[in-house]
C-alpha cells in the first residue's frame, strides 16, 4: 500500500500511521486548516473590537445613558455582541466583553460597565 502526504502528495515512507513526509510538510497543511477558520472569525472579531472600543469611549461611568444616534455615529454596529445577560425583573443587557447596553425607550439606551 503506497501512502501519499496529505500535503505535497510525495510517497511516505516508515510508520503505518504516518500522515507527512516531514514536519513541513505537517506545519504547513496544519497551517491551511487553520487558515481557513481565522477567515471565518476575522470579521466577526474586527466589529466587536470596534464596538468594545466605542463603548469604552462612551461609557465614562459605570452607567451612562445616551441617545442610538452617537452609538450609531460612532460607528456601533447592534447586531453584533459577545453575550446577553437578563436581569430578575426582565430586562436583557447585550453585552460586548465586558461593557453592555440596553434599550430603555426607542433612541435611549443604557450602557453599563462590568466591574
Amino acid at each position: 500500500m503506497v501512502r501519499e502526504c496529505l500535503d505535497c502528495g510525495s510517497t511516505i515512507h516508515g510508520r503505518a500511521d504516518k500522515k507527512f513526509c516531514d514536519d513541513q510538510c505537517r506545519s504547513s497543511y496544519n497551517n491551511q486548516i487553520k487558515a481557513g477558520i481565522a477567515t471565518a472569525l476575522r470579521p466577526v472579531n474586527a466589529i466587536l473590537r470596534k464596538n468594545h472600543s466605542i463603548l469604552t469611549k462612551l461609557c465614562t461611568s459605570n452607567k451612562v445613558k445616551l441617545k442610538k444616534e452617537v452609538l450609531i455615529r460612532s460607528g456601533f454596529d447592534l447586531t453584533y455582541h459577545t453575550h446577553l445577560h437578563c436581569t430578575q425583573n426582565g430586562n436583557t443587557y447585550f453585552f460586548c466583553y465586558n461593557y453592555g447596553y440596553m434599550r430603555l425607550e426607542e433612541e435611549i439606551f443604557l450602557l453599563v460597565r462590568k466591574v
